[in-house]
């Protein structure tokens, strides 16, 4: 039997149900997409792809607390995002305490610029390029941000972070990175 023709509420039933073959069709659905979202925290070919399976584990695991207020895709990315964090945290490469000094770090404010850059001009590929040679703490927000499309309040709790030092975090990343576009 094919389930290929099957949504993905049909797909949610049968998982309920232990259904392997189901469990695979979303795997295989969905998998692409969560190994993406997962090695843009996790920055690990290997690793992404180990914390992405464990993702789906535990979103198999927990199916039925599944409540569908929000899209499967969704719930499932959340998950696939908090494993990969909760990963970063256990190899010691994440250090909470980042956030804390960032709030009260103060940088140097360079005069104003003399030229407004015109970002569409820049390739997607040179912009994570330059996200991704930043610091952890302003790498995480913005790729929360402007690529998985969490809000403040959201990255905060995924973080565990205040939502101020959320806001001031960002802030600084946002000039980082605009600032770093520019030399480009």
């Amino acid at each position: 039997m094919s389930l290929t023709n099957y949504n993905i509420e049909e797909l949610i039933l049968l998982c309920r149900q232990k259904n392997q073959k189901a469990q695979c069709e979303v795997y295989n659905r969905y998998a692409k997409a969560m190994y993406n979202v997962s090695f843009r925290i996790v920055k690990d070919v290997h690793f992404a792809e180990d914390v992405m399976q464990e993702g789906f584990l535990k979103a198999f695991t927990k199916i039925n607390d599944y409540k569908q207020e929000v899209a499967f895709g969704a719930w499932l990315k959340r998950i696939v995002v908090n494993c990969s964090i909760d990963f970063y945290k256990k190899n010691n490469q994440f250090k909470p305490e980042d956030f804390d000094t960032t709030l009260y770090k103060i940088e140097e404010k360079e005069s104003a610029l003399t030229e407004i850059t015109n970002f569409n001009e820049l390739k997607v590929k040179q912009i994570l390029e330059v996200i991704n040679s930043l610091k952890y703490n302003y790498r995480m927000v913005l790729t929360l941000f402007f690529i998985e499309g969490y809000d403040q309040e959201e990255i905060s709790e995924i973080l565990n972070i205040s939502y101020a030092n959320c806001r001031t975090t960002l802030s600084r990343a946002k000039d980082c990175l605009r600032k770093k576009l520019e030399e480009i």
